[in-house]
């Protein structure tokens, strides 16, 4: 029998069919789209910079990159895959940007106006963007640590027009900036918190500059994920929690297996921090006698995961990380993630998770981080979503696709320890 669950609006639903929202999907106007949304003040410059601009990833010209900006084509596509709505990512480039803003760094002083400016129009096409699909996108304004006024005022902006969080910039070693730890951020958190907006912070955040050889794109791939992580305990161990407990923050495509790990270890510090005649008391003692739980509670409270394909050791691990912290994702249009076999890779992973599990995963705890109303979207879930039971049968891996590069696929997997 299929399970009766509530939606964000506290009605009730069933249905034989799961809903599905997708925690991670990427979008973005094509270059010269991206003029209108701009300041007119930066117009000129914005030509000269747009006819001499080369893409330095080739995934933005091939002749898919329109799934990026496309709407309808998009729908189309996402309902084929049985996907109902998403939060949605930048992928494109946006105005005065060497790439798309998630590998893209901090800008220099001279080049943040131009580069705020360019972001601000990306904000305001992709408002215009989920508008297309009412209820059933999800945008994040992008914003930059520079000037926290002009930070604040865009979140603002981002809330009226219909957005549903901020991507949180990462900040690189080494950077002018103060880390995400540093007081200097408290309007942001305040702002969030205020407006109910989501903080999400995507892999890549806070890469440094590893160049463009061979080695350097290398040792990027596989420390990508790293850096990320780093807000999570910034943002515990600088009271950020404590002051604002009714934040949310979401990791989004950063790996779901590392975390139990990475709780014991921090929750192994702050007791350490706590011990006076202890080393780690002289450095951490003064932040750790302030918190009010433990990194584990932090988590269990304020934090979730953008959990893209999730892999089939990693679903493993769906307790202990907690249930009601995983968030789905598909990675739409990358070509790492689960389109066109999303059905394919849940089972993969997920066939022995009960329908509670799945409902949770796959749609409850998204609506209620991005504010989805469940009950607008069930009719579109009823004529396109799996069945329950459909994805109660186990994908083998003897009939993986061939023609998937999605990491839900790959039979020697293994969980990463870092």
């Amino acid at each position: 029998m299929p399970l009766t669950h509530a939606s964000s609006s506290d009605a009730t639903v069933t249905s034989e069919r799961y809903l599905i929202i997708s925690a991670d999907g990427h979008c973005g106007a094509d270059i010269a789209d991206y003029k209108p949304y701009l300041e007119t003040a930066y117009h000129n410059e914005f030509e000269e910079w747009a006819a001499a601009y080369v893409n330095p990833f080739g995934d933005l010209t091939a002749e898919n990159a329109d799934r990026n900006w496309d709407s309808d084509r998009r729908i189309r596509e996402l309902e084929d895959d049985g996907v109902v709505a998403e939060v949605l990512f930048p992928n494109t480039v946006p105005p005065f940007f060497p790439s798309g803003n998630l590998l893209a760094g901090a800008p220099e002083p001279d080049q943040y106006e131009y580069r705020w400016a360019g972001l601000r129009a990306h904000n305001r096409w992709l408002a215009e963007f989920c508008s297309q699909a009412p209820g059933r996108r999800a945008g994040l304004a992008q914003i930059l640590l520079h000037d926290i006024d002009a930070a604040v005022a865009e979140i603002r902006w981002a809330h009226r027009g219909g957005l549903r969080g901020i991507l949180l910039p990462g900040i690189a070693p080494g950077s002018s900036l103060e880390g995400i730890y540093s007081r200097r951020y408290e309007p942001i958190w305040e702002a969030c918190e205020e407006l109910d907006l989501t903080i999400t912070q995507h892999g890549g955040a806070g890469l440094p500059d590893f160049g463009m050889t061979p080695e350097g794109l290398a040792i990027l791939l596989i420390e990508l994920p790293i850096f990320s992580h780093r807000a999570l305990w910034h943002l515990m161990f600088s009271g950020v929690f404590d002051r604002h407990p009714s934040l949310r923050f979401v990791m989004t495509e950063q790996g779901t297996g590392w975390i139990p790990g990475a709780l014991r270890s921090l929750d192994w510090f702050q007791r350490r921090m706590l011990i006076e005649t202890a080393a780690e008391f002289i450095f951490g003692g003064a932040m750790a006698t302030k918190m009010s739980l433990t990194p584990t509670e932090y988590f269990a409270r304020n934090c979730y995961v953008g959990a893209s394909f999730i892999r089939p050791v990693e679903a493993a691990l769906r307790h202990e990380v907690g249930v009601d912290r995983i968030m789905w994702g598909s990675d739409f249009p990358h070509s790492e993630g689960s389109f066109p076999y999303t059905s394919e890779a849940l089972r993969a992973s997920l066939s022995d998770a009960t329908e509670a599990e799945m409902r949770m995963m796959l749609s409850e705890t998204a609506a209620s981080v991005y504010g989805f109303d469940l009950n607008s979207l069930q009719p579109v879930a009823d004529r396109i979503g799996p069945k329950v039971e459909a994805l109660r049968v186990p994908f083998e891996v003897a009939d993986y696709p061939n023609d998937s590069t999605c990491n839900a696929f790959d039979p020697d997997a293994v969980v990463r320890s870092w």
